[in-house]
């Protein structure tokens, strides 16, 4: 019975799986970056949309990364919204971005049999300093110093893992994070179009300038 559950399972995540986008990750020593491609395509024979918004604030000291069915990470995004809401009523401070992680794990983790096909990246500014989380969709969460997701993230660690140092700023750092797009959308079919960029630090969350096609790995 749990075997046949099982392979149900996997068909239905396979048969489901969005596999176009990039994202990307950092840990800075003042903050983090978080950074995606705009490209919503439907497999690798449909671009869907050019223009789509895959960073999502969950509060103004975290925010996330999508990666897959857009229903899911919807719903994954008003579940942690509305969780760090209450939070924050309830204690007069700021959800930890380790708890709101844990939260989106735990949710991934209840929904495995059917599983919401999503992976995130969590990154945000807290009492505890700046941190970046990634949570795929069985509900594994690993606390990660660069990182990167979707179907064009082996392009982006080339440029990660030459490029990225732990003592970097946050503008250091987000120049690294458009050049692991901007290499993403060269070589990856399901990466392209424009690069959102987002910066998180004791000042809060800001979003940097929407960057679109004609990109250069030296800008």
């Amino acid at each position: 019975m749990l075997g046949g559950l099982f392979l149900h399972n996997n068909r239905y995540v396979e048969s489901n799986r969005l596999h176009g986008t990039t994202t990307v990750g950092l840990q800075c020593k003042d903050g983090v970056v978080l950074a995606t491609d705009t490209r919503a395509t439907a497999g690798y024979l449909f671009i869907a949309h050019r223009h789509v918004r895959k960073i999502a604030k969950i509060d103004e000291h975290v925010a996330l990364t999508i990666a897959g069915s857009v229903a899911d990470a919807q719903s994954m995004i008003d579940i942690l919204r509305y969780h760090a809401s209450i939070y924050k009523l309830e204690n007069r401070v700021p959800i930890p971005t380790k708890s709101v992680a844990r939260l989106a794990a735990n949710v991934f983790f209840a929904q495995r049999f059917y599983p919401l096909i999503a992976e995130i990246l969590v990154g945000g500014y807290d009492s505890e300093g700046p941190s970046v989380y990634m949570v795929d969709l069985f509900g594994s969460v690993n606390k990660e110093v660069f990182v990167s997701t979707g179907s064009g993230s082996p392009v982006a660690y080339g440029i990660l893992e030459s490029e990225f140092k732990p003592d970097m700023s946050v503008d250091e750092a987000a120049k690294v994070a458009t050049r692991a797009i901007a290499a993403a959308i060269m070589r990856n079919a399901g990466t392209g179009d424009g690069i959102d960029v987002v910066a998180i630090d004791k000042n809060g969350y800001r979003e940097l300038s929407r960057r679109f096609v004609g990109l250069r790995l030296n800008e």
